[in-house]
């Protein structure tokens, strides 16, 4: 069997010094680890991300990429470790924790209601009401006004009145993006938005994920699809056995060298 190639981050970094050399991080990990029982899920796990920035998380099945998602997103509590939110140290004991610290998340099955409106799921548990005598009434049509602005700043064809089930890959993205738009959240985590749709659907996503970068939104792109994470992101993060082996600027890096790393192919120096 030949030997692992070897490849140096950019500038000669390491893996965990290329981490903390974003000058003002918005979410910096550091020494993250978590355990269940006997089993390691991470280890050592050091991430900066900076503010309306796109960073690509890749990895093979049971690298520990979900379980990372969910100790950020406040489903579990690290093991060991820090994570500090710009700048100060924060501690999630739940999901509501940190979406009110400004992080959302947005799973492969996107958590949309298909008998609702595209509104309706913009403002699901956010919902406006206006009063009317004693009684406190939903306000849909404030509703589909804000989120057919919402859609307008995406660039998205999605319609505010339209119900979810009759729409596209692509579109129920689009839904979902807004919602995180609606809440102003400062970094969103989007895992394998683009599985399973069109090659068209694929393109709309992208740039949506370019518009939530233009905005001001940092995003985590977890991924499988290198032409996306190459396409959208400015650097990419591999790991491998619940350890980060690589976190280096698209621009110095390749799918070949990615694809090298996760298999473990390629040792990063």
């Amino acid at each position: 069997m030949p030997h692992a190639m070897r490849t140096e981050l950019a500038g000669g970094q390491n893996a965990e010094s290329a981490a903390l050399s974003h000058p003002n991080p918005l979410l910096e990990l550091s020494g993250i680890g978590k355990s269940f029982g006997a089993v390691r899920a991470l280890d050592g796990m050091d991430l900066a991300i900076g503010p309306a920035e796109v960073v690509g998380l890749m990895g093979d099945n049971g690298a520990g990429k979900s379980t990372l998602t969910k100790v950020i997103a406040g489903n579990f509590r690290p093991s060991q470790g820090e994570i500090r939110l710009e700048g100060a140290p924060v501690a999630f004991d739940r999901p509501a924790d940190a979406r009110n610290a400004g992080i959302e998340v947005m799973y492969q099955d996107l958590a949309i209601a298909e008998n609702l409106t595209a509104a309706a799921n913009v403002f699901l548990g956010r919902e406006l009401h206006r009063r009317f005598g004693p009684l406190r009434l939903l306000d849909h049509r404030a509703m589909n006004r804000r989120a057919a602005e919402l859609f307008r700043e995406l660039k998205s064809e999605t319609r505010a009145e339209d119900t979810v089930r009759e729409m596209s890959g692509g579109q129920r993205q689009a839904v979902a993006i807004a919602r995180t738009r609606l809440a102003k959240s400062k970094l969103v985590l989007m895992d394998e938005p683009t599985a399973a749709i069109s090659v068209r659907q694929v393109a709309e996503v992208l740039d949506l994920i370019r518009r939530l970068r233009d905005s001001g939104t940092a995003v985590v792109l977890i991924s499988h699809r290198m032409p996306d994470v190459f396409a959208v992101c400015g650097r990419v993060v591999v790991m491998r056995r619940g350890r980060k082996v690589a976190d280096k600027p698209i621009a110095a890096s390749s799918p070949e060298e990615v694809t090298g790393l996760i298999t473990g192919a390629i040792v990063a120096a």
